[in-house]
Formats: C-alpha cells, structure tokens, sequence
C-alpha cells in the first residue's frame, strides 16, 4: 500500500511508519480493535446518512427483534441490520426479493470485521416519488373542499340495492357479499367488474362509476373495494378523476379499499371509509337481529309517546270539565247579564232622548224667533211685484200703475200702487 493511499485513510498523527531497510528505523503495528475504530470513525465522518438502494435476500430476524439482511445488486452485495427500534416504524412487512431504498450509516462490525450497513428507513422502490405525488394530490383536493365533512352523506337505513365496484375474482367481493348475505338475507348486491390494480385499472373504475352513477337512484349504495396490497397496486383509487366522481355521485359511496393500515384518496373522499369489505358489508347492512331491536325500540318509545299524550290530554280533560258549570245555569246567567244590559241600554235611550228632545226644543226656539212668519205675525207684510219675481224694498222701486202681492201672516192681497213716496205722512195727505 503507498503512502499516499495510507495517507489519504488516516491523518498523520496516527501513521507512524518508516522504511525497515536498512535505517533500522522501528515500525507502529497497529492493534485491530484500534485499526477498526479508526476506519470506523472515517466511514462516519466521510459518508455520514446515505441513502442506497438494492434487492434483500437471505433475510432473518433474530429473537431480539433485529432485522439481518443483505442488500445486493447485480454481483455485488453488502451486509445490513435493521434495529428493533426502527424495525417496528417500518409500514410494510420486510421480506427476501423486495427491491428497498434505505437511509443508513455505514459501519464496521467488529467481531467479523464486516462493513456493514446501519438501516434507520426503509421504503419501497418507487414510493418515495408516489407518496410525494399522493401528499400532493390530497393537498389539491383538499383545498378544494373534496374531504370536508359537511358533504358527507349519511347511508341508508336498508339500502334497496349496493353497486360494488370491484374484482370479480378477487376475495374483497367474496367476504363482502359473505358477511352481507350473513347480515340480510335480502341484500340486493349489484356487481359492477373493473380492474382494481395494474394497467387500465383507474379507467375501468372510472368508467364504471359513470356507469352506476346514471342508474343509481335514492336508497341506492356504492361500494369501491378491494384486498391490501403496496401503494403501486393501491394507485388506482388514489386518481383525481375518479375522486371528482365520487365527490358528484347522486348516493352515498362507500370506500373499503386495502388492510385498515391504508388509505387511498378514494377513502378521503367517500361518504364513509370502512377498514376493510368485511367491516363494508356491516356499515352497509344492518343485521336482523338489529333491525328488529331498533322497530322494538321504536315501537317502545311510540308506546310511551303515545302514553304520554294520552296522560296529558286525560288531565287537560278533567281541569277543563272541572272549570265547566251546567250549560243551563250557564245559560241562565247569560239571561239575566242580558237583561241587566237591556235595561240600562233601555234607561240609556230613555235619558238620551230625553236629551236630544230638550236639545231640540231649545233649537226651535231659536228658529221660531228668526222666522219671518213670527214676524208677519207682529203685523208685518211681504210685498212682490205682480209676477211675484221681485221683493218690493222701498218705494223708489214701484211706480204708479204697478201691480203688487201683498202677503201678510195670512193670505195674501193684489193692489194696484195710486202712488209712491218717501214720506209716509206726504202720501197720507195726498
């Protein structure tokens, strides 16, 4: 080995080497628990956290919960352990074939002297990049309000017939009409086939919920669902499309889609997210047993409403028919009130009249005493022209020849004027 190479392994203070010719110089033999360290400690400074890919095989798990592999690629390969503490944060089950990214540190182990690789995380190839898209797709939907509780529509009661969208052959489809038929004999299970993982998959899904969606009416159910599985096989319910049909389905939509441990945005956004077909089929339909506890429940609590009702009406009844007196001595008193109001109506009328008499009497007089006739009656006279078209004023009015109407209080008299003047003492004399 050069010294340069030696050099660039480990600092200075620690090569302590010289030639062994013949300088006689004296050499520092290293101790391997002390060569180890120092390799280990340069790994850690010069590599730190990395991240590495590869496929496991010969895969074990010790009694203490520590995961021992082997990390390989093509021909090469490397050792690696994953420590109980971070082996129990791992969401999958880790087994031989899988192709894995980890982040690990590497390390020398020293009782073999073994470089090996320290594992605090591990992922599948290929979910990194879809987990980030699948935060980024529930991030946008989201925001436009596809999970938010108020747009949650409640199922029903008994549904009158369950669209379910999923493998024919899988056994999502077997344990859900199992445990549906097992609850309601009568269920009505409608099954709508569509891949549910793999090329095409999200298309027939979609297609699908068009599908139901225009036959689907009121009391009607439809179910996604499908087995576990990673999050490539899980993709297909994880689309935008087929979130929005969700989203704008006229009936509720149930999602059972993979193990109680996955979510899909199918989940997210469905009316209501069951952890598995199974646990589908019993938020779908109620068992007999249930049914006929709640008509008991009901029927019971009709029984005391009604009861209830009754008691109060009966005692509403018996205040009312204490409070009521004999209709004829009811009557009898209305008969008197009557009378006592027609008299003072009839006193009334009386001192009313008696009123308006005295009233109208002192009007007349006042009439009387500037009415002409009271005057005429002093010994006055009215005096017309003959045709009864003028009121004679004064005698500057009338010539001598004219016809006059004389009316005094009685009758009346036609003269012929022999002559007028002012002076009623001149025209005596004449």
């Amino acid at each position: 080995m050069s010294e340069d190479l030696l050099r660039s392994l480990f600092p200075s203070s620690a090569l302590k080497c010289a030639d062994t010719g013949s300088s006689g110089a004296v050499r520092q033999v290293w101790r391997i628990p002390r060569l180890l360290a120092e390799i280990d400690s340069i790994l850690d400074e010069t590599f730190n956290y990395i991240w590495v890919e590869g496929e496991i095989s010969n895969l074990k798990i010790a009694s203490s919960g520590h995961i021992y592999f082997t990390l390989k690629d093509s021909d090469v390969q490397i050792k690696a352990v994953i420590f109980r503490s971070q082996a129990a944060s791992i969401p999958f089950v880790v087994e031989d074939g899988q192709h894995i990214i980890c982040l690990a540190r590497l390390n020398v182990y020293p009782a073999r002297g073994d470089l090996q690789l320290v594992v605090e995380a591990v992922e599948k190839k290929g979910e990194g990049a879809l987990m980030l898209a699948l935060e980024a797709i529930k991030v946008r939907l989201a925001e436009k309000g596809l999970f938010a509780e108020e747009h949650k529509r409640p199922l029903p009661v008994v549904p009158d017939r369950v669209f379910a969208i999923t493998s024919p052959t899988g056994a999502a489809i077997h344990d859900f009409i199992r445990t549906a038929r097992g609850r309601l004999p009568g269920a009505r299970i409608i099954l709508c086939p569509a891949r549910v993982q793999g090329e095409g998959a999200e298309g027939e899904i979609i297609a699908a919920m068009k599908t139901v969606s225009r036959l689907a009416g009121d009391g009607d159910v439809i179910l996604l669902t499908r087995g576990g599985g990673s999050i490539e096989d899980l993709w297909a319910f994880n689309s935008e499309e087929l979130a929005w049909q969700i989203f704008n389905s006229p009936v509720p939509v149930v999602s059972a889609v993979g193990h109680e441990v996955d979510f899909t945005i199918s989940d997210l956004v469905a009316d209501y997210r069951a952890a598995t077909p199974t646990a589908a089929a019993q938020a779908i339909f109620p068992s007999r047993n249930e049914l006929l506890k709640r008509l008991n429940g009901l029927m019971d609590g009709l029984a005391h409403f009604t009861g209830h009702r009754l008691e109060i009406a009966s005692k509403r009844l018996q205040i009312l028919t204490y409070r009521m007196k004999d209709p004829k001595k009811r009557l009898a008193e209305w008969r008197i009130r009557l009378d006592a109001v027609l008299a003072r109506c009839a006193k009334a009328v009386n001192l009313q009249m008696e009123r308006r008499k005295a009233a109208l009497s002192g009007l007349a007089g006042r009439l009387e005493a500037v009415s002409p006739l009271a005057i005429l009656s002093r010994g006055y006279s009215i005096v017309y022209t003959g045709d009864k078209k003028r009121l004679i004023r004064d005698s500057d009015s009338v010539k001598r020849g004219d016809r006059l109407i004389i009316i005094p209080q009685k009758g009346a008299i036609l003269c012929e004027v022999l002559s007028s003047h002012e002076d009623i003492d001149t025209l005596q004399n004449n």
